[in-house]
């Protein structure tokens, strides 16, 4: 079962380098462990591993300067980060003096009780020094544009994280709910639940919290969330679809399976393909689920066109099943459940050596990999590694050449070999000389 990852939280005011810093900590060697199609430019989380641990890193850059907003904004950022992180890294210019924003950021991280690692950016900027007594410790100098540093802040997050349990494993299948406000995540449920276990309202907003129901399906008890819904950019700032993000990681971390709600009224934005790519990254099953289908108009080419737009918006999980539904027709809700159990069951899913190695072989004899002149790539041999979902590991030589066409290929071969309908699935690639050779610790850049 599913174990819930740590959420660290990068929080500062305005032009310490947090993006600098988030973007450092994912940019060493493979510090980013699934790269996540579908998310938008200024992406704002991601899973990150260092020795051996995989935690949620989480920016929240983008608070406005304006003084009006500024107080507004320092309580907005740290009230989400002490709702949802579990280790915060107060991020402060370290070419200049500590400033009264500072302070706040400071002063508010602390109250809320979370462990704290202050993180002094832009060292190797000549500057008057800063008043190291005055922050919280662990205080770590940094470098975000040299990388300098970089490894003992990670040191540190490691450190901390593992103090605490990985994660209380669950006992039963969870499907987690999730979507943009007002889409009938709510709705859902209660049909669900077969009574009105979540208020449902026009207004959105409604949900401020999970709200948790159990449902026996096929010999299984699913735990399911509904979970507050994400919202878009508003009047009060950039930094509002910023802290949003956070509010579904609870719940991808902790799940099985996502239910990724949409509005059949309104077109995918790009905040649906956000939490979709955030569910594809935590390598978590998906399910799409269009609801409202009933208030739409009904022609003889209605179903076929919103799968046409549907399936180009979100064609980097193109393995995910669409679900048209009605929540308050009740029409198709009874069909959530068996694709949330297919997809979960596929996230188990094992295959043999002996197939797998068959079914690489057929698809290289019917499209052998292109390469350079004198760098042709050649695969030998692959084997699953995991589960939960689905890992295999492809043996050869020069893979790094292969086009990522192909990779999409092979991937494709797998799928209609053995059924990951619901789930995404990794290829890792190892050169044949590797095999064996044991991983080295430290990354580029950082000390």
């Amino acid at each position: 079962m599913s174990e819930k990852l740590p959420v660290v939280t990068i929080v500062g005011r305005a032009n310490v380098g947090k993006s600098s810093l988030f973007n450092r900590l994912l940019g060493q060697r493979k510090a980013i462990v699934h790269e996540a199609p579908g998310t938008t430019r200024d992406r704002v989380e991601a899973i990150v591993e260092w020795q051996g641990r995989q935690f949620w890193l989480v920016d929240t850059a983008g608070l406005e300067k304006e003084k009006d907003q500024l107080a507004r904004s320092v309580q907005e950022q740290i009230k989400v980060a002490r709702e949802q992180a579990d280790i915060m890294v107060v991020t402060i210019d370290g070419s200049t003096i500590l400033s009264e924003e500072d302070a706040k950021v400071i002063k508010q991280a602390q109250k809320s009780g979370k462990p704290l690692i202050t993180a002094i950016n832009k060292t190797d900027r000549a500057g008057q020094p800063i008043e190291r007594e005055k922050l919280p410790e662990p205080s770590i100098p940094v470098s975000a544009i040299h990388g300098s540093g970089s490894g003992d802040l990670l040191d540190a997050i490691v450190d901390i994280a593992s103090q605490y349990p990985a994660g209380e494993a669950s006992t039963m299948p969870t499907l987690a709910l999730l979507g943009r406000p007002n889409v009938g995540k709510s709705s859902l449920l209660n049909v669900l639940a077969g009574h009105e276990r979540a208020i449902v309202s026009g207004e959105p907003g409604t949900t401020r919290d999970m709200t948790e129901i159990r449902v026996p399906y096929e010999g299984r008890t699913w735990h399911i969330t509904d979970t507050a819904g994400l919202r878009r950019k508003n009047k009060t700032g950039k930094h509002i679809e910023r802290f949003s993000s956070l509010r579904a990681l609870g719940a991808i971390s902790t799940c099985e399976v996502c239910a990724l709600v949409l509005d059949a009224t309104e077109p995918a934005t790009a905040q649906d393909q956000r939490i979709a790519g955030m569910v594809k990254e935590a390598g978590k099953g998906l399910v799409v689920v269009v609801n409202k289908w009933d208030q739409t108009e009904r022609t003889d080419n209605a179903r076929g066109q919103l799968e046409q737009t549907l399936g180009a918006s979100f064609q980097f999980v193109w393995w995910a099943p669409l679900l048209l539904v009605s929540a308050t027709e009740k029409h198709h809700v009874n069909k959530l459940l068996p694709f949330a159990s297919e997809a979960f069951s596929n996230r188990q899913k094992t295959v043999s050596t002996k197939d797998l190695n068959q079914t690489l072989q057929a698809a290289v004899a019917d499209h052998p990999p292109a390469g350079l002149k004198d760098r042709h790539p050649k695969l030998n041999y692959i084997t699953q590694t995991d589960t939960a979902p689905p890992t295999f590991t492809v043996y050869g030589r020069h893979t790094r050449f292969l086009h990522w066409s192909y990779k999409r290929y092979l991937e494709t071969r797998l799928r209609e070999g053995f059924d990951f309908d619901g789930t995404p699935i990794r290829l890792q690639w190892r050169e044949k000389q590797e095999a064996g050779r044991a991983n080295q610790k430290g990354r580029g850049g950082a000390s």
